[in-house]
């Protein structure tokens, strides 16, 4: 490219869409790009929307989108945009149709096609799309621009085998392929001698890993290997499934001590007619049996989920016994959704759908149970010493100048007084919790020590980078990066 151009890239959904999001900001940089201020939104060269296709209203908030940038395009004849991600995979030219205007549409396997696809669109002068039917190439072997300096998302799956009548992301994403352990330890390694502390592995279906290489246990092997990798003090992963979680893991959990003593398990529902309907290879004794297990050999692991209200044929007993499972399972905190209708899933079709009313009403009662439940498990955490490892972005920004957040070991968020020694994104701080809210804790008592880490000197030594360099500029070899850890986001099939 002669002239500079800036990009700008939107993202929509899991986990994995956030991973994806950036290779796409790494391979347009690696293109010559330049990332666009964030006080400029929808005024870049190029604005890529990374799309997700698991909400009932995902196709309305894309084309909403799309419909405030035409008029914004007409007025710069160089702009393009692209789309990409799961709605892309879905709908293909479809989107085109629609809107007239984009000039690329890419789906889940070939991400690492945008720059080619942007640069012949402006040749040919017109919209280019290009779905592939299979992955081209492992996202982890693409550039990319990290978020962070000190935590990481890697990679260890993509697609998933699983057929749930309520999600649509195995026809999206594909069958599940694994990493080999090697590539994976490799790129741990890798990131750990840029600074990185902390590090989440990632998959559609996290647990199953090894089913594509023929090792049942190769992701509780995969969990103790990390425990060796000298520097790594972190290790989370999401999202798992209960069919897969066997007592192997669970033990890799209690012995490797740098797997943290968190679990996100979604449940979906309780009742076992209901997760007979949505093709979920597990009940509800087997799911609470599971937690039972965690607990015994974690006592302290904070256990987290995800809960569809007012799936189709779900009748009061049904949701009853959801209540129950959540009232013996105790989780810190539930991402829950209401059940809506995807094209394309069997559930889609199936007799029974649940009024909204009742849904909406079912699902009031249950945020409510659960947000006491998660009160009283925080007022457990008062007067504990917690270890934080300090965030970067996160937390109460009306008092930012007196208190920072952060993480504990088990990722409840943490707001604490700011000490008066500096600390950075990335080091860990060690207080006492005073004061306990359902969603965070709070505390209030001085910092009772600091540990400057390599981490904590990784986010500084990139942000003492020249005020011409962007933030969060590519480094070394290709790895992934997560602006923030559960629960600001569930998991990747979970959220209909």
């Amino acid at each position: 490219m002669d002239v500079t151009r800036t990009y700008e890239v939107r993202t929509y959904g899991c986990q994995m869409n956030v991973h994806d999001s950036e290779r796409l900001s790494g391979l347009l940089e690696d293109a010559g790009y330049v990332r666009a201020p964030e006080a400029a939104e929808g005024e870049a060269d190029v604005v890529v929307f990374n799309t997700c296709a698991v909400r009932e209203n995902a196709d309305n908030k894309l084309y909403g989108n799309l419909g405030r940038l035409a008029p914004v395009k007409s007025r710069r004849p160089g702009m393009q945009i692209a789309v990409g991600g799961c709605l892309a995979q879905k709908d293909r030219d479809t989107i085109v149709k629609k809107a007239p205007w984009v000039d690329v549409v890419f789906g889940t396997h070939n991400i690492g096609k945008l720059p080619v696809l942007l640069e012949r669109a402006r040749v040919q002068e017109e919209a280019q799309v290009e779905i592939a039917e299979s992955l081209e190439a492992f996202p982890s072997t693409l550039p990319t621009r990290r978020e962070s300096a000190y935590a990481a998302w890697v990679s260890i799956s993509v697609g998933c085998n699983n057929t749930c009548t309520f999600c649509i992301v195995p026809a999206l994403r594909g069958k599940e392929k694994d990493r080999r352990p090697g590539d994976i330890l490799a790129e741990i390694e890798a990131l750990v001698a840029e600074g990185v502390s902390e590090v989440t592995l990632l998959g559609q279906n996290v647990n199953a890993y090894g089913s594509d290489i023929g090792d049942r246990e190769a992701f509780s092997k995969l969990l103790r290997a990390c425990g060796k990798i000298k520097g790594l003090e972190r290790v989370r992963f999401t999202s798992p499934h209960p069919r897969d979680f066997t007592d192997d893991v669970i033990e890799a959990m209690a012995e490797t001590p740098n797997v943290m003593p968190q679990l996100h398990m979604p449940l979906q529902s309780g009742s076992d007619t209901v997760l007979k309907a949505m093709r979920r290879s597990y009940r509800q004794e087997r799911f609470l049996n599971i937690i039972r297990k965690v607990r015994e050999a974690i006592p302290q692991a904070a256990i987290s989920t995800d809960i569809i209200v007012g799936f189709p044929g779900e009748t009061e007993e049904d949701f009853e016994q959801t209540l129950h499972t959540v009232r013996e399972a105790r989780f810190a905190n539930a991402f829950t959704f209401q059940y809506s209708k995807r094209p394309g899933t069997p559930a889609a079709e199936m007799d029974g759908q649940v009024p909204k009313e009742v849904v909406q009403e079912r699902y009031m009662r249950l945020v409510a149970l659960q947000e006491e439940i998660s009160w009283e498990e925080n007022k457990k955490q008062v007067g504990r010493t917690l270890e934080v490892m300090v965030a970067e972005g996160e937390g109460r920004k009306d008092d930012a100048t007196r208190r920072l957040s952060g993480r504990a070991p088990d990722n409840r968020l943490v707001h604490f007084s700011k000490p008066e020694e500096e600390v950075r994104p990335g080091d860990v701080v060690t207080v006492e919790v005073s004061y306990a809210a359902p969603h965070h804790l709070l505390a209030e008592g001085p910092v009772r020590s600091v540990r400057r880490t390599r981490a904590g000197d990784a986010w500084e030594k990139r942000n003492a980078a020249p005020a011409a360099a962007p933030a969060g500029v590519m480094l070394g070899l290709p790895t992934v990066g997560v602006p923030a850890p559960l629960p600001q986001a569930a998991s990747g099939c979970s959220a209909v």
